[in-house]
């Protein structure tokens, strides 16, 4: 079951409790106790109250969200002490010395994924490419699109093929075909024209800048571009254009790139529905392309982009590659920088590209890795990759249970198969059974701060989704979240990394299915890289979907089966994202599958 669903099936609405009420009641004053007495410390709850009366009966009710028993006398005593201990936390939000956070104020503590006695390596980047292949530039448009990158940047580099050329191709294909799945919110077409005759000057003059020059490409429209729209894909942000580009932006203008379009996401990264609607599975239309970086797998692969910039909180980047037929890669939490990216949530937010091989995701991201003072997370950090190494005698683990049972498939299973095929070496591992989920409460807490203003605004209304796992009730919800249920989950969140890290003394990488709730949760959490690339393809008889199961709107059914790619996920150790991309380009190799396109594009 999906987490997002399973925290919802578990946590009761119940009822209005004191604190959600107290947001409706400014405090009169200033609760700080001051000592009568010279050289007395102050004490809690002794300055004056503020915020609404309450009753023990408010609070016998509250016991029910908050899983705790107190006695008449207990609930009694709280009541009449509220209004004194909440003064301080209230002033912040509702004054009279109200201080407003802004969105670049990140929180002071940080996630750091190194844990004690780990050290990046600080050696300079390895990086070698596959070797030139000589393939002829294609008559076909279309061929032209569904090339790689590392094919179109060789044709680029030896001016067969001119960028604004390439930027056309995509323009044509985007009019013609993005109808179809409602990927793009933005189209920057004359600012990319613009830029791809620049790309082309400079080309002819001798300057080229490496790989990515002139070649176009979209990004997940929570990325700030300059004097561009940048949405979030919900309405309350349908008009905000940012004064200055995010780090990511800046890194691929550095290396040559050429933006063509703003990607759709579902609202504030989650899901695939967007103001402008659903965004569709180029393989499948009648479902999703899953989420949150919908718009980026979409694009990429229907071919409307030669790549995009995704990011993932807890599954965005696997969840639509998996879904689209894509390679998804989920860089080590604070290799790329995230500066001028829309926060979610600041532990967990990662960003990194969607392309259609192996190879094309590593040339991503080589560009746009690096520390950023924006980012107080982000970290500088080695990138090792060889297109040409081998990689027989690595250790690979998995889970035996995970690989039996749902979400894995027989694809899954033969990617196994394939591994030893490679002369690599299958050890199975295990990890604790714990309740894994419980790591949630800090996704939630978090993204509930960020998006505070839209709660205490009313302003969550104003989101397409309003069903019971969308935002508009998480977030709702999150204002009851245990203050104290957030620290032990924080504290849980480092005895789990100390148990992945226990694993990867064992192995060099990790196979498991890409949906997977324990590996999302896990590896999300602990900041691990995460590589989902197309294995093979498998038959549904009924649309997917990532939202809950609504009776009233039954997903589409299927007969006979239809057949769509499936994608298996490889995971790594911490910044040995050049080794998780050396395997599974390898893999990516022996499966034979990525250059099959999806009918109609």
């Amino acid at each position: 079951m999906n987490t997002r669903r399973q925290f919802l099936l578990r946590a009761p609405l119940g009822v209005l409790v004191a604190a959600a009420a107290c947001r409706t009641e400014a405090p009169q004053t200033n609760s700080q106790s001051t000592p009568t007495t010279a050289g007395a410390p102050p004490t809690f709850g002794t300055g004056a109250g503020s915020g609404p009366e309450v009753t023990p009966a408010t609070f016998a009710e509250a016991e029910k969200l908050m899983q705790v028993t107190m006695t008449p006398a207990e609930r009694r005593q709280a009541a009449d002490s509220w209004r004194q201990s909440l003064a301080p936390y209230l002033e912040r939000r509702a004054g009279p010395r109200k201080v407003a956070i802004e969105a670049a104020d990140a929180p002071a503590t940080l996630w750091n994924p190194m844990l004690p006695g780990m050290v990046p390596s600080s050696s300079p980047d390895r990086f070698v490419r596959s070797k030139a292949g000589g393939a002829p530039l294609p008559s076909s448009d279309d061929d032209i699109a569904f090339a790689p990158v590392t094919q179109l940047s060789r044709w680029i580099e030896s001016r067969q093929l001119t960028s604004e050329r390439l930027t056309n191709i995509y323009l044509s294909r985007i009019e013609r075909l993005d109808p179809k799945i409602r990927s793009i919110i933005t189209l920057t077409k004359d600012h990319a024209i613009a830029r791809a005759k620049s790309a082309d000057a400079e080309i002819a003059a001798g300057k080229y800048r490496g790989p990515l020059h002139g070649v176009p490409y979209g990004v997940k429209d929570l990325l700030d571009t300059k004097d561009i729209p940048t949405t979030y894909g919900a309405e309350p942000f349908r008009n905000r254009i940012p004064s200055a580009d995010s780090a990511v932006v800046r890194k691929l203008n550095d290396a040559g790139a050429v933006l063509l379009a703003k990607l759709s996401l579902g609202a504030l990264a989650l899901n695939d529905i967007w103001f402008g609607g659903q965004t569709m599975n180029p393989w499948l239309l009648e479902e999703g392309a899953s989420g949150s970086s919908a718009g980026p797998g979409a694009a990429t692969a229907a071919a409307l982009v030669s790549f995009s910039i995704g990011s993932e909180t807890g599954g965005s980047i696997v969840s639509p590659a998996m879904r689209c037929g894509v390679t998804g890669l989920r860089p080590t939490f604070g290799r790329v920088p995230r500066t001028g990216a829309m926060t979610l949530c600041w532990s967990l937010d990662k960003l990194g590209p969607m392309t259609r091989t192996v190879e094309d995701a590593m040339l991503v991201l080589r560009a746009v890795s690096g520390p950023d003072a924006g980012d107080a997370s982000s970290l500088p950090s080695r990138l090792n990759f060889d297109a040409t190494a081998p990689v027989a005698g690595l250790k690979v683990g998995y889970i035996a249970q995970w690989m039996k049972e749902t979400p894995a498939t027989d694809v899954d299973r033969a990617a196994m198969e394939t591994i030893k095929k490679l002369k690599m070496e299958l050890k199975e591992v295990t990890l604790p059974d714990w309740p894994y989920s419980s790591l949630m409460p800090i996704l939630f807490a978090e993204g509930a701060a960020s998006f505070e203003d839209l709660a205490l605004n009313n302003e969550l209304g104003s989101l397409k989704s309003q069903v019971k796992d969308a935002w508009p009730n998480l977030f709702r919800q999150a204002r009851f979240l245990s203050a104290v249920d957030f620290v032990q989950a924080d504290r849980f969140r480092r005895k789990v990394a100390l148990e992945l890290a226990r694993v990867f003394k064992e192995v060099d990488l990790l196979i498991a299915p890409s949906l997977r709730d324990e590996q999302l949760t896990i590896t999300n959490f602990t900041g691990h890289p995460s590589l989902t690339l197309r294995a093979g393809f498998v038959e549904v008889s009924e649309a997917r979907s990532d939202w809950a199961p609504d009776p009233a709107s039954p997903l589409p059914k299927f007969n006979p089966p239809r057949r769509v790619p499936h994608g298996i996920t490889i995971l790594g150790r911490l910044f040995d994202d050049g080794l998780v991309g050396q395997v599974g380009l390898a893999l990516e190799r022996e499966f034979g599958v990525a250059r099959e396109r999806p009918a109609g594009f």
